[in-house]
């Protein structure tokens, strides 16, 4: 299968899970919390796109999310399993594309986009030798980790009121206190979620999604902050709260995904980039965050 072809089956496939959980305000990645990242056999860790279908299709099935291509277990002396079916991904490779113009010779870099193909350990003969470890931190101990994390940042936090919000004009995060949240961990993904849209300030990263995304540019960013949490919520363990006062944004996302295949790409890229930018600001590093290269 084409990349193309990837990016299209996958977006259908999140078009018609957020359609099936709007209801609920059930969204496909609020399981990445109990999935975790998926990293590769050899521990590097899955990122942006990858890191979304993977966890996706680990929570969905109880894996443990731990993968590499057929070969991949082969150098490890392990056998996927007669008749298992894998579960694609992309590995962008930089190219140069040299034109007339280029009078340094260049060229333009670009990314292009190839088609894998990766099993879970679980679908391997001997597999469970390479399955990551529990996170066995108790619940008080993770909630302390995520604390230490967001003070580490120094963003401009006000806490009161009823209502989580970033006011790009004052560059000022709101939020509730957490007592006001079901479970501690909710406000956490919550602080998240705002933090991503703090790290997109002008400042920052400076992430102006009008050119991309036109009138449904605010819509894409509450995506990609809704992927961001997604994200950081993998990195520690913790569930993600549902935003049902995010309601108002599905019909955006449903027809910025129906509209463009590579949208979803181009979120869980800027999300992937979010979340990179926090890690650095709290002085955070996932394991095997300095392989920059993903291998499938």
């Amino acid at each position: 299968m084409k990349a193309n072809d990837l990016f299209e089956n996958m977006t259908s496939d999140l078009v018609a899970a957020i359609e099936a959980g709007a209801k609920d305000w059930k969204m496909p990645w609020h399981r990445l919390g109990s999935a975790g990242l998926p990293h590769s056999v050899d521990g590097r860790p899955y990122r942006g796109w990858n890191a979304l279908v993977l966890s996706m299709v680990a929570a969905d099935r109880g894996w443990s999310s731990t993968w590499a291509t057929y070969r991949g277990w082969q150098r490890h002396d392990s056998q996927v399993r007669k008749g298992e079916r894998g579960t694609q991904v992309v590995l962008w490779k930089p190219i140069e594309n040299k034109t007339d113009d280029d009078s340094d010779g260049k060229g333009r870099r670009s990314m292009f986009a190839r088609a894998f193909t990766v099993f879970a350990a679980e679908q391997v003969e001997g597999g469970d030798r390479f399955t990551q470890p529990t996170d066995d931190r108790p619940a008080t101990q993770r909630i302390a980790d995520a604390e230490g994390y967001f003070g580490h940042i120094g963003a401009d936090i006000v806490t009161g009121g009823d209502r989580a919000c970033y006011v790009p004009s004052f560059d000022q995060i709101r939020l509730p206190h957490v007592d006001r949240f079901d479970h501690a961990e909710h406000y956490y993904s919550t602080a998240a979620h705002e933090h991503a849209h703090w790290s997109g300030h002008a400042s920052r990263l400076d992430r102006d999604l009008s050119d991309r995304f036109g009138d449904h540019a605010y819509g894409a960013e509450e995506l990609i902050a809704e992927l961001s949490a997604a994200f950081w919520c993998a990195q520690f363990g913790l569930e993600q709260a549902t935003r049902d006062d995010h309601a108002a944004y599905l019909g955006d996302w449903l027809a910025i995904l129906k509209s463009d295949s590579r949208a979803l790409v181009t979120a869980c890229s800027k999300a992937q980039q979010a979340v990179d930018f926090l890690n650095e600001r709290a002085g955070w590093t996932p394991v095997g965050v300095n392989d920059q290269e993903e291998v499938a």
